[in-house]
């Protein structure tokens, strides 16, 4: 049941006192207003670096069983695992150390053999191209497709040709067929190559290292991991191979939340010490209540609705406040060293309807909480002595 009597009457209280009430409203929803922005940029900084680096990152990664380097009827395999719900794509790969040769400069490279159109599938890898055609390594037999790094490295350009040696391996004449540019540091020490090209490569035919795996959602990829451990495969998800993206998400997260619930505290004790000077200045006014029948308990509902309706209406004005400037907001661009950040450059604002929801409840409540301790005082007052102004 409504509280019609202590409402009104607490209602009246504010309206009587419009600049102390509209104060206290303001500072609440300025507190508010920047913690919705807030808020609104680090929904933005966590997709932007998913976009950035889980995105363009095998979700799941699949490794010989124990005791074994390669993994053997890797065609059943992958095709088993592209059979699990929520799986995209899985590109099996076989990887090794490799030196490249052209004219007289040289550099140690990492050899992935691949199939084209597997890997594009799981990497996008095909997006990064900017010279000739990934799907050309397999149409040139001995195809090879170069980081732009590795290829200013080498002084290569498409049509030239390298050649690939390492200790135990077959040397081979690899031609460049196409040169991508991820704007990682693998541009300087990562080569593809055909599957079959770098399994005669590295004599190790029939064979792959690792399968990488795509899924629907990132979020989604420690249950295929565990499907895929069921297979007798171990499997890793990019929580386990990427753990600094989630620590940076988490520091990042707490250091907000922190800062910014100190702001909205602060903010409420504006309230607080605005109803001590209201208890202060309606001492008469409160004994009169009491002389006229109103309980204690009357008294406290007053003070500690009052406190609440300032902090609801200053919640609302400043999540809307917040959620206005977060709309009309651009992106936020700025200038971080390479690889800082996973590569984010820029912060798109992302409102959420469940962030305005929570803010609200929680400067709600916390306004509720704080306006309980001058609420108190005011039930406590000696109707007699509040009415004589002693």
């Amino acid at each position: 049941m409504i509280p019609v009597f202590e409402l009104f009457i607490a209602w009246r209280h504010l309206s009587s006192r419009k600049r102390q009430t509209v104060l206290s409203v303001l500072a609440i929803g300025l507190a508010v207003m920047i913690l919705m922005i807030s808020q609104a940029m680090m929904v933005g900084f966590t997709e932007e670096l998913y976009a950035k680096t889980i995105d363009e990152m095998p979700h799941v990664t699949v490794e010989p069983r124990g005791g074994e380097d390669y993994i053997h009827l890797y065609r059943n395999l992958a095709g088993e695992i592209r059979r699990i719900d929520c799986v995209v794509g899985a590109s099996p790969i076989l990887a090794g150390a490799a030196t490249f040769e052209h004219k007289d400069k040289s550099g140690n490279v990492i050899l992935q053999g691949i199939s084209a159109s597997d890997h594009d599938i799981v990497l996008r890898t095909e997006s990064d191209i900017t010279e000739g055609s990934l799907r050309d390594i397999e149409v040139s037999r001995s195809g090879v497709v170069l980081g732009d790094a590795l290829a200013l490295k080498l002084d290569a350009k498409i049509g030239d040709s390298i050649d690939a040696s390492f200790p135990e391996a077959k040397p081979a004449t690899l031609e460049v067929v196409g040169i991508y540019d991820s704007g990682t540091p693998q541009d300087e020490n990562v080569a593809y190559t055909a599957l079959s090209t770098a399994q005669a490569f590295f004599d190790e035919p029939g064979v792959v290292s690792m399968i990488l795996v795509r899924v629907e959602d990132p979020r989604g990829a420690e249950s295929v991991s565990s499907e895929i451990d069921l297979l007798g495969y171990p499997a890793a998800d990019w929580k386990e191979t990427n753990p600094e993206i989630l620590q940076m998400i988490m520091i990042e997260s707490i250091s907000n939340a922190i800062i910014l619930g100190l702001v909205i505290v602060i903010a409420t004790f504006g309230i607080v010490s605005t109803l001590f000077m209201v208890v202060m200045k309606k001492k008469k006014e409160i004994g009169m209540l009491m002389a006229m029948g109103a309980s204690r308990r009357s008294i406290m509902k007053i003070f500690v609705m009052e406190s609440g309706i300032m902090g609801l209406i200053g919640a609302l004005l400043g999540v809307a406040a917040g959620v206005l400037i977060a709309s009309v907001s651009g992106p936020y661009s700025f200038e971080a060293g390479e690889g800082a950040y996973g590569g984010v450059s820029t912060i798109p604002f992302i409102v959420r309807m469940e962030d305005a929801v929570v803010i609200v409840m929680f400067t709600f409540l916390l306004n509720l909480l704080a306006g309980i301790y001058p609420a108190r005082r005011a039930s406590k007052l000696d109707p007699v002595a509040a009415i004589s102004g002693e």
